[in-house]
């Protein structure tokens, strides 16, 4: 009997754990061997609901061991450093793996060059994030807090602007939930005028429109000089702030220049409509580490990862089979952004554009489908 296929998968994020669904359910006896520095999943939408005590860190933090375990998935405990033999050898901090196929799904890195980010929080860097976020905010008696977000100048896509307008509205929300609101003043910073307009012209609009709504200043158009301890100095003037969060533009992870494979404009992974990474052989590229071909607007999501996924599985196995990769993902956009007890509902395909209005409705629609997806991984 032939030994088994070797896939290797690296990252434990969303489109690393889909993967390794899409392709068990597809072949019950591919060998599958996961690398990432912990056997754990990091809820990361759910780091919105910190700040405001709706959740804590063991809510959102899956032990894999179980999953793993059912998905007859051998897991590596290790940090990636770079590729060798044309991918087909892993190189980690414990030593080198060889494979047959290789998945990345190690997720993105934010630029960090603009002068001063240190003084700012980067929310989506993950859970301690959040919680430094929820300790600031409780020790202040006041202030202004500046929100905002920048893109990768060279990649467009390469940009999550989703959770910034979730952590803009929670905390106004938040602050009038704990009588003190009249105490701050909260300002929405971004280079562009048009603030989220990968979420399409009609959101753009309505959140603009909720922000005057809720009395948060805007100062937009300009671009980023530099963040100090006490202000926001863009090309358009400086506004002091107390505490600034701030969520860069993303690029590719480092490792990635320890490798031959191609690279977008801005850094990330060069990958054709099958997910395949150009000009490589067996290797695959899934969520926020890829650039992919599509509309401008295509999401840094979850749900884009696990789509990608999805295609990439069948192709894996499809090159591995000898057959001709063929499976693409459709491009779609679907969020909720929450404010601690409702929300918005955004849709986005090539052909509709979708916002409905914001309802208690959607908040609880965006706490089931967490349930129901950490489900698969407990």
């Amino acid at each position: 009997m032939n030994n088994p296929s070797h896939i290797i998968i690296i990252g434990a994020g969303f489109g690393a754990l889909s993967s390794v669904r899409e392709i068990r359910q597809r072949d019950p006896h591919v060998r599958i061997t996961l690398i990432s520095p912990r056997a754990e999943l990091h809820y990361l939408p759910g780091i919105i609901w910190i700040p405001s005590g709706l959740r804590t860190r063991e809510q959102l933090v899956v032990p894999l061991t179980n999953f793993f375990t059912r998905m007859n998935v051998q897991h590596m405990a290790a940090e990636v450093t770079g590729l060798a033999d044309g991918g087909r050898v892993v190189n980690t901090t414990e030593g080198d793996v060889r494979n047959d196929a290789l998945v990345i799904a190690s997720g993105g890195r934010f630029i960090k060059k603009l002068p001063g980010i240190e003084h700012a929080i980067t929310p989506c860097e993950g859970i301690a994030a959040a919680e430094k976020i929820r300790d600031r905010l409780r020790d202040m008696q006041g202030g202004t807090i500046a929100v905002g977000f920048a893109g990768n100048p060279n990649e467009p896509s390469a940009v999550r602007g989703g959770p910034m307008f979730e952590f803009l509205f929670g905390i106004d929300e938040q602050l009038k939930r704990e009588g003190r609101r009249d105490k701050f003043e909260l300002v929405f910073f971004n280079p562009s005028t048009q603030p989220g307009n990968r979420l399409g012209p009609k959101a753009v609009k309505h959140l603009l429109a909720d922000m005057a709504r809720r009395n948060i200043r805007t100062h937009l158009g300009h671009k980023m000089v530099r963040l100090e301890a006490d202000q926001v100095v863009t090309e358009g003037g400086a506004f002091t702030a107390n505490l600034i969060l701030f969520m860069p533009g993303m690029t590719g992870n480092l490792w990635f220049d320890q490798t031959e494979l191609a690279r977008s404009p801005g850094g990330l992974l060069k990958a054709d409509a099958q997910c395949r990474v150009e000009g490589a052989q067996q290797v695959y590229v899934v969520g926020d580490s890829g650039s992919f071909p599509g509309p401008d607007w295509m999401p840094k999501q979850a749900h884009m990862a696990d789509l990608q996924a999805a295609a990439a599985a069948q192709n894996v196995l499809a090159g591995l089979r000898g057959q001709t990769p063929t499976a693409t993902f459709k491009v779609e956009l679907i969020c909720i952004i929450d404010a601690i007890d409702h929300g918005t509902l955004v849709f986005r395909s090539p052909t509709r554009q979708i916002i409905l209005p914001s309802s208690r409705l959607f908040h609880w629609a965006k706490r089931y489908f967490e349930g129901v997806y950490l489900r698969k991984y407990r």
